[in-house]
């Protein structure tokens, strides 16, 4: 158990993406608030955190207002955003009415269409998809020197990874149906006898244009030299066993771990305390052998490990010591975690 700080050192080199998955209110949000703060101030790079959470969990723990705000710079190179989905969701319906009433030269869109645009808000998937769209823009901008990804729970989480599959997919067949109308009128125009040269097809071009965007972001998140992916998870048989599914799941997506992160860890010397309330010495008790379970199960996968803080990390000065303890635990640490038999080291 290294810390984030030696598996950066060990790999070389910083990713250009690093995206913490999990269930919910395993530590995603703090995992990613820490990493953003330590890179952006201690490292100096230029750091974009964005939270994929339809809650506001960045507002939450940075204590500031940002959800729906675009962009916010909370401090020197540090710069979060948390997009209100819904809200993008009624944006993208807005310019698809306003392409098919440029497109067509209508005053309206007919009301049967309008009402299909309308219903898609509905769709299951549209959430995923408006946030994956997000994700891939912001990256395709390259304004940032690392964007930190704090994915929603695991369940909306695999679904907007896979989302990029379906997305290609998609486009892909739309796509080779424009294709084959554009062929048709070619034909057509050579049989009526026409020269006129016939005019670029402007939804084709920009079915192209969506396809090689999610084709490029799907390339990147799946590329493990450019992008790290960590898995977080508490010394629970609840957590043990979805991280091992999910696991499997992302692995079936290609997509492989780069590690695994074990959150809100009990100090173990507190056992000697003779005093401890018995509650707390079960808990501390029923963790440890967790810990083994992990170690049996994941092994060298896991690099780094947090605590318990005596207070809920939240605000500037709680994150900025979670950032230390996630990016090089210290010692006392690294014994909670390492004292497990079996433990990697």
């Amino acid at each position: 158990m290294q810390g984030l700080g030696q598996y950066f050192r060990s790999r070389g080199s910083t990713p250009e993406i690093v995206i913490f998955a999990g269930k919910g209110g395993l530590g995603k949000t703090t995992s990613s608030a820490a990493l953003a703060w330590h890179m952006s101030q201690v490292e100096g790079k230029k750091t974009l955190c964005f939270s994929t959470d339809p809650q506001a969990s960045l507002s939450d723990i940075f204590e500031a207002d940002i959800f729906g705000r675009g962009v916010v710079e909370l401090r020197p190179n540090l710069f979060v955003v948390e997009i209100d989905a819904d809200r993008r969701v009624h944006d993208y319906q807005e310019q698809v009415r306003a392409k098919i009433r440029d497109m067509y030269g209508l005053d309206r869109v007919p009301e049967e269409i309008d009402e299909y645009i309308e219903s898609t808000s509905a769709e299951p998937a549209m959430y995923e998809s408006a946030t994956y769209d997000a994700m891939a823009e912001l990256v395709a901008a390259r304004e940032y020197e690392l964007y930190i990804f704090d994915m929603p729970p695991f369940g909306h989480g695999v679904r907007m990874v896979a989302m990029a599959d379906i997305l290609s997919k998609w486009v892909e067949k739309i796509t080779e149906a424009r294709e084959k109308v554009a062929e048709y009128e070619a034909v057509a125009a050579t049989l009526k006898g026409g020269g006129k040269e016939r005019t670029e097809d402007a939804v084709l071009h920009e079915l192209l244009d969506i396809k090689r965007q999610v084709t490029n972001f799907t390339d990147l998140i799946t590329d493990r030299r450019r992008t790290a992916f960590f898995m977080v998870l508490i010394p629970e048989q609840m957590a043990i066993v979805d991280t091992e599914r999910a696991l499997r799941m992302f692995g079936e997506l290609h997509i492989e771990m780069s590690g695994l992160i074990v959150n809100q860890v009990y100090p173990s010397d507190l056992l000697a305390d003779a005093e401890l309330p018995e509650f707390l010495r079960n808990r501390i008790g029923m963790q440890q052998g967790n810990l083994v379970e992990i170690n049996r199960r994941f092994g060298s996968k896991v690099v780094a490990a947090m605590p318990m803080f005596p207070r809920e990390p939240k605000g500037l000065e709680m994150i900025q010591a979670a950032a230390q303890v996630l990016m090089d635990p210290p010692e006392p640490v690294r014994r909670i975690f390492e004292a497990a038999p079996g433990a990697a080291r």
